[in-house]
């Protein structure tokens, strides 16, 4: 009896020790696996970062995780340090370690001849005639007075007021200029581009909220546009309306 006592506790002391030994070679082995890999901390995507992204949310949608070097890109960052007033460049998705090129300058992201929207804004297009566009000499990068006009009956009906004031102009499409073929220059001086009449319409493009653009596109489908050429150093009046039988007292 005391044989088999004693043969049992040795068993379940063989099976303990060999249990804690077994534990011990396996995370041996994945200390040693981990080794082998060189794991390096990088900054990975954890929530979809749509392009055009600030920094600030770029922050708030990646962490710092430990990888295994070989499935480490070149490029990939470690901190965001010193890249303030970059933006993403393309979406970025879960997963994927953060590349420094994804990273850019927000001008990069603009089309030939726009700016940038800034962060918040959307942007709507009015298509309208040269004189209605300080004469077409409107560029993207300007700001502008947004003049809405609407025709009514009787001397009351008719009104025009300046809704908005310094509206960012993000790009400006028009017919391309003709050839004029004088002596085979191609290429007309700043004076004749700037006195030069614009032939067709122009389509203008604004930056503005969501409700701002629903004003202008109202006053556009139910009246008339007119826009200043209006610089950030011009003053603004208090907002008033006038009308037709304020201007013949």
């Amino acid at each position: 009896m005391k044989t088999r006592l004693l043969g049992g506790i040795v068993a379940l002391v063989l099976a303990v020790v060999g249990t804690l030994l077994l534990i011990s070679y396996v995370q041996g082995s994945e200390a040693r696996a981990q080794a082998d890999l060189q794991p390096i901390d990088v900054l990975v995507v954890e929530k979809q970062i749509p392009q055009g992204s600030t920094l600030d949310q770029i922050k708030s949608a990646v962490k710092l995780a430990s990888l295994p070097s070989a499935s480490v890109p070149n490029g990939a960052l470690k901190s965001l340090d010193g890249l303030d007033g970059k933006v993403a460049s393309a979406d970025l998705v879960p997963g994927e370690p953060l590349l420094g090129v994804r990273l850019v300058d927000p001008t990069s992201l603009a089309a030939p001849g726009s700016v940038p929207v800034p962060a918040g804004m959307q942007e709507i297009s009015v298509q309208l005639d040269a004189q209605r566009v300080v004469g077409g000499r409107i560029a993207a990068g300007d700001t502008v007075g947004v003049v809405a006009l609407f025709a009514g009956d009787g001397p009351d009906g008719a009104t025009a007021q300046q809704i908005f004031h310094k509206v960012l102009v993000t790009s400006v499409q028009r017919a391309a200029a003709q050839n004029s073929g004088n002596n085979g220059n191609n290429q007309a001086s700043s004076e004749q581009a700037n006195t030069q009449l614009p032939t067709g319409q122009l389509l203008v493009t604004f930056a503005r909220s969501d409700a701002d653009a629903q004003k202008i596109a109202f006053a556009a489908e139910f009246g008339k546009l007119w826009l200043t050429k209006e610089p950030a150093s011009a003053t603004e009046s208090a907002p008033a309306v006038i009308k037709k039988v304020e201007l013949v007292k």
